[in-house]
C-alpha cells in the first residue's frame, strides 16, 4: 500500500460527499405498538461478559444481564441484585443479595451463583476480556496467570443470600465497580457452554431476555422474573445494528427507529436544524486518542512520540469534523484548560534530534476504522506530514483493527472509548492502567512502574480528593512520556423520537429499563 496523500481538504470533501439526504418521514402512530427499535453502530463480539470487549456489547450487558449493584436512573450507584453492601475497611465487602431472586426460567439465583460468576472471570480459558478493578481481589492475578486455581480468589458465600469479597488492598470504589459485575447462571451455561449466549439457550436475571436474534438484529422481551420488573414498562425492543452513520440518521429520520446513537459527527449542526430537539447531546466520558506502538524503535523515543502530538491542530479536528461538539484536549481526564495550538517549529525541532530530517523521513503506519473515523484519520495524516512524517493509512473494519493492535501489527492507531454511564472523570484514566482496556501499547520502563504505582494507590483511596489527586499525578507522568496523543473529549450523541419518555437530560438513553413508550 502507498504512502497515503490525501489532505485536508480531501477529507472534508469525503466529509461532503457523506451529507445527509432529506426523507419523508412517518407518523409515530405507524411504529409498532409496545416495540422500542434501536440502532447501534457496531455489531457486540459477545453477550456474555466475561468476554464482550465492544462498547456495544457493554451497551446490551445492561439489558440482558443484572449487576450486582446497579446504575441509578441519573447514572449514580443504586442496588441491584444486591440490596445493600458494608465494609469496615473498604477491603473486605459483604454483599446481601436481594430475597427470592430468580433467573428467567424460574431457577434460583443465590450467593453460589455470584461465586461460581467470578471464579469463572479468572479462569484463564473463560476470564474477562477486562478485568479492571475486579484485580484487586485476593488472587485473582494470579489465577488469570494460571498461578493459582481460580477456586483460592477471595469470594465466598457462607449462606445463600451473602457474598463476601476479601481485596489485596482497600477500594473505597469497589461497590461503583460492581455495577458492571453481571453474575451468570451456572447452570444454564454448563448445559450449553459455547452456545449459552443464543437466544434458543438464553436464561439471564436482567429486565430483557434474548428472544431471538439473526446476524445484525436482536429482539428482547420484557423479563417477568426481573427482580424489579414492575418498572419496566416497555414490552419489547428491536435493536438492529447499522453500520454507517449516516443510514442510522436517514432511518430515524424516516420514522423508522426510536433511538439512534453516533449519528455523522460532522453533520450535527444540520441535524440540530433539521429535527431539533430529537438529537440530543450529552457530557460523556468519550476520549479519541492516538494509540502508540512502543515497540517500535522510532516510537521508543518520547522526542519522537511528543513531537507527533505537537503537529496536530486538535481545534480543525474538533471545529471541522465535530461541528465544535468535541473539546480539543491535550489530557486525558478532561481539564478547563484549552489544548495548546499545533507547534510545528518546535515539533520539527524534536524529530531532528531524534535523527528525522530531511533526506531520512520518518515512516509510519496509521490504522483506522473506515467511515467517519477514517476521515478523522485522514487530516490526522495531514498534519503529520506537515513535520515530513509519512503516514501510511490503514483503514478497516472495527474487529480487523483491534486484532491488529492487539498483535502488536501497528505504528499509530485512531481509538476511541466510551466509558459509558461512569460518569467519575477520574475514571477516564482507568483504562491506560495495570491490564486496563486500553494498555496494550507496550509502555514499559520505570517511569511506567511509578505510573502504575499511583494508578493501585488511587484505587485503594477511600476519600475522594485524596483519589482525585493521585489520579492527576499519574495522569502527569502518563503525558510527561506522551506513552498515548490525546486528541478530542466528545460529548455523546442520541436521536430520540418523539415516542420515547423518561429520557434525562443528564444521562445517556441506555438504560432501556427506565424508559417508556408514549401512546
Amino acid at each position: 500500500m502507498s504512502r497515503f496523500e490525501l489532505t485536508r481538504r480531501h477529507a472534508l470533501a469525503l466529509t461532503a460527499a457523506g451529507a445527509l439526504a432529506s426523507c419523508a418521514r412517518r407518523s409515530a402512530a405507524d411504529a409498532p405498538e409496545g416495540l422500542l427499535r434501536v440502532a447501534i453502530a457496531n455489531e457486540p463480539d459477545s453477550l456474555d461478559p466475561l468476554k464482550g470487549q465492544f462498547a456495544s456489547s457493554a451497551l446490551l450487558y445492561k439489558q440482558l444481564h443484572a449487576p450486582l449493584t446497579e446504575y441509578s436512573p441519573t447514572g449514580g450507584l443504586a442496588p441491584g441484585l444486591a440490596d445493600g453492601w458494608r465494609s469496615r475497611d473498604g477491603q473486605v465487602w459483604t454483599f446481601r443479595l436481594n430475597p427470592g431472586l430468580v433467573w428467567s426460567d424460574g431457577t434460583p439465583l443465590t450467593a453460589q451463583d455470584v461465586v461460581w460468576t467470578a471464579r469463572r472471570a479468572v479462569d484463564p480459558r473463560t476470564g474477562f476480556a477486562d478485568l479492571g478493578d475486579f484485580f484487586a481481589v485476593e488472587n485473582a492475578k494470579a489465577a488469570l496467570a494460571g498461578e493459582a486455581a481460580p477456586e483460592t480468589i477471595g469470594v465466598e458465600a457462607p449462606d445463600l443470600h451473602t457474598v463476601i469479597f476479601r481485596l489485596d488492598q482497600p477500594v473505597g470504589l469497589f461497590p461503583v465497580f460492581m455495577r458492571e459485575f453481571y453474575p451468570l447462571p451456572r447452570h444454564a451455561v454448563e448445559a450449553n457452554p459455547d452456545r449459552w449466549t443464543r437466544a434458543e439457550n438464553w436464561v439471564g436475571a436482567g429486565p430483557y431476555v434474548l428472544e431471538s436474534q439473526s446476524a445484525l438484529s436482536y429482539r428482547l422481551v420484557r423479563n417477568p422474573s426481573f427482580h424489579a420488573a414492575s418498572s419496566v414498562s416497555i414490552p419489547a425492543v428491536r435493536v438492529e445494528v447499522v453500520e454507517d452513520a449516516a443510514t442510522r440518521t436517514r432511518l430515524f429520520r424516516a420514522g423508522d427507529l426510536d433511538l439512534a446513537d453516533q449519528p455523522p459527527p460532522e453533520q450535527i449542526g444540520f441535524l440540530k436544524e433539521q429535527i431539533g430537539e430529537r438529537m440530543k447531546s450529552f457530557e460523556a466520558p468519550i476520549l479519541s486518542y492516538l494509540k502508540i506502538n512502543h515497540a517500535r524503535p522510532a516510537l521508543a523515543d518520547v522526542r519522537v512520540r511528543q513531537a507527533l502530538s505537537l503537529a496536530i491542530d486538535r481545534a480543525f479536528l474538533a471545529d471541522q469534523f465535530f461541528d465544535g461538539e468535541a473539546s480539543p484536549t491535550e489530557t486525558v481526564i478532561p481539564s478547563e484548560a484549552p489544548a495548546a495550538p499545533a507547534d510545528l517549529d518546535t515539533a520539527r525541532t524534536l524529530l531532528a534530534a531524534a535523527g528525522y530530517e530531511s533526506g531520512t523521513p520518518l515512516r509510519l503506519s496509521l490504522r483506522t476504522t473506515s467511515g467517519g473515523r477514517e476521515r478523522l484519520a485522514v487530516a490526522i495524516a495531514d498534519d503529520l506530514s506537515r513535520i515530513g512524517v509519512e503516514i501510511e493509512l490503514l483503514a478497516t473494519y472495527p474487529v480487523d483493527m483491534f486484532q491488529a493492535v492487539d498483535a502488536g501489527e501497528f505504528d499509530l492507531a485512531l481509538s476511541r472509548f466510551d466509558r459509558g454511564l461512569k460518569s467519575d472523570p477520574n475514571f477516564m484514566l482507568q483504562p491506560f492502567g495495570p491490564e486496563g482496556s486500553a494498555d496494550d501499547g507496550g509502555w514499559r520502563g520505570p517511569v511506567r512502574e511509578a505510573f502504575d504505582a499511583l494508578m493501585n494507590q488511587a484505587r485503594a483511596t477511600i476519600n475522594a480528593e485524596m483519589r482525585s489527586t493521585l489520579y492527576h499525578e499519574a495522569e502527569r507522568l502518563l503525558l510527561a512520556q506522551q506513552a498515548i496523543i490525546p486528541l478530542l473529549h466528545e460529548r455523546a450523541f442520541w436521536m430520540v423520537s418523539d415516542r420515547v419518555t423518561g429520557v434525562r437530560g443528564e444521562v445517556q438513553p441506555m438504560l432501556w429499563r427506565d424508559l417508556g413508550l408514549a401512546g
